[in-house]
C-alpha cells in the first residue's frame, strides 16, 4: 500500500528497532517536526529516512534522475516514530526516533515546507531461520567484538544482544561498524537468513582486514542505540 510520509534523508542508514536520537535545526525539519506534533496520537507521528548516497552533495535526486541539485538517495529506507521531543528556546528540537519497518521511496515531493514521500511500506520477515545460521553470526560478532576491543583498549560494543533470528539480524546490522555501502545492503536484504548470512561474512571480511592490517576501523562506535520496542 502506497501512502505519503513527511521524510527525513540521513547521512547514514537506520534499522528497524534502532533508536535514533537528532538534533533538529534546519527550517524544513523543525516544520517536519511541527507536523508530527500535530497528530494527538503519538503511535501515529510517524516519517521516513532513506539514507543519503556518499559522494553528493545536498539537494533532491531519486533513483538517479536529478530533480534539485545534487543529492543522491537510496530508495530503501527506514520508518520512524517520534518518541521524544524537546524543544529549545532558539526554535530547534532534540527528539528521539525509533525504527518501526522498511519502506520503499517511490517519489519525493520538494515542494512543501517539508520532504514528503510517497512510500510502500515493506511487509516483515517472518520466514524460518535455522538455529545453526544466527548462531554462526552471533559466534563471529563475538570474536569481531573481541577483537575490536583489543585494538582500541578498551570494551567496546557492549551489551546484550537479542535472540531471536530477526531482532539479531537487525542488532548486528545496526551494531557493526560498516560503510554505508554495506549496511544498505544489509537494509535491502530479502529476509533474515540472508541478512545473516550477510552479515557474517561482512565480519569475517572485517576480521580477516584487521588481522592484516591491525589498525582500527576508519568508522568510529556507532552511537545509534538499539530497542525492540
Amino acid at each position: 500500500m502506497t501512502e505519503s510520509l513527511p521524510m527525513f534523508p540521513l547521512n547514514t542508514v537506520l534499522f528497524p528497532g534502532v533508536t535514533l536520537p537528532l538534533h533538529v535545526f534546519e527550517d524544513r525539519y523543525r516544520a517536519l517536526v511541527h507536523e508530527l506534533l500535530r497528530i494527538k496520537d503519538p503511535k501515529k507521528r510517524l516519517f521516513g529516512t532513506v539514507a543519503i548516497r556518499e559522494g553528493f552533495e545536498v539537494g533532491e535526486r531519486l533513483g538517479g534522475t536529478s530533480a534539485h541539485g545534487g543529492q543522491s538517495l537510496y530508495r530503501i529506507g527506514c520508518l520512524l516514530q517520534l518518541t521524544e521531543v524537546d524543544q529549545n528556546g532558539d526554535g530547534t528540537f532534540d527528539i528521539v526516533a525509533v525504527g518501526r519497518g522498511r519502506l520503499r521511496l517511490d517519489r519525493l515531493d520538494t515542494s512543501g515546507p517539508f520532504l514528503a514521500g510517497e512510500v510502500d511500506l515493506l511487509p516483515d520477515d517472518d520466514a524460518y531461520v535455522a538455529q545453526e545460521v544466527a548462531d554462526r553470526a552471533f559466534l563471529t560478532f563475538e570474536r569481531y567484538r573481541e577483537r575490536l576491543s583489543e585494538l582500541h583498549g578498551h570494551e567496546v560494543l557492549e551489551g546484550d544482544l537479542p535472540h531471536d533470528p530477526t531482532y539479531l539480524s537487525w542488532s548486528l546490522a545496526a551494531t557493526c561498524l560498516l560503510p554505508l555501502p554495506d549496511r544498505q545492503s544489509l537494509l535491502e536484504a530479502e529476509d533474515t537468513h540472508l541478512r545473516l548470512a550477510m552479515v557474517t561474512k561482512l565480519l569475517r571480511d572485517e576480521l580477516r582486514a584487521m588481522t592484516a592490517l591491525p589498525s582500527l576501523p576508519a568508522i568510529d562506535v556507532a552511537r545509534t542505540g538499539w530497542s525492540p520496542n
